[in-house]
Order: C-alpha cells, then structure tokens, then sequence
C-alpha cells in the first residue's frame, strides 16, 4: 500500500471499530502499519499461531522477533 492508502484504510478501520461498534480482521504484512493501528495482534507461521497479545508483547515475543523482525530488533 502507498501511505496515502495506508491512511485511509486506518481511517476506515478506526471509523468502524467507533461508530459501528464493528470488530476488524486485518490480515497485512506491514508490521509498522499493523502494530500503530491494532489493539490485539495475532502471529501466525506457516498457518500456526505463533504469538498473541498487543503490539507490544507481540513484538516483545522471541519467536516473532526470530521469525519476522530479526534477531537484532531491539526490544
């Protein structure tokens, strides 16, 4: 997504999450994008869940750290 989409979708998911009341599903390989928008993350690896929690416990997690993010991302 460029970050002109970027912003509207976050505007879009923020409105439905308020005003609806509605639950979001957002499957997106942008982890800045993903971890700025969400309250809850969920982590799979080859189809299995290999972290949940918020962003920060997600991305505080070793085996995201190991199995996206690098080993050397600092905490």
């Amino acid at each position: 997504m460029t970050a002109e989409e970027s912003r509207a979708l976050r505007s879009v998911v923020l409105r439905l999450a308020a005003e609806e009341g509605c639950a979001v599903l957002l499957v997106e390989h942008n982890v800045s994008f993903v971890m700025a928008l969400c309250a809850r993350v969920v982590v799979l690896d080859l189809g299995r869940v290999l972290a949940e929690g918020t962003p920060a416990e997600v991305r505080a997690d070793p085996r995201v750290r190991e199995a996206y993010l690098g080993t050397g991302v600092p905490g």
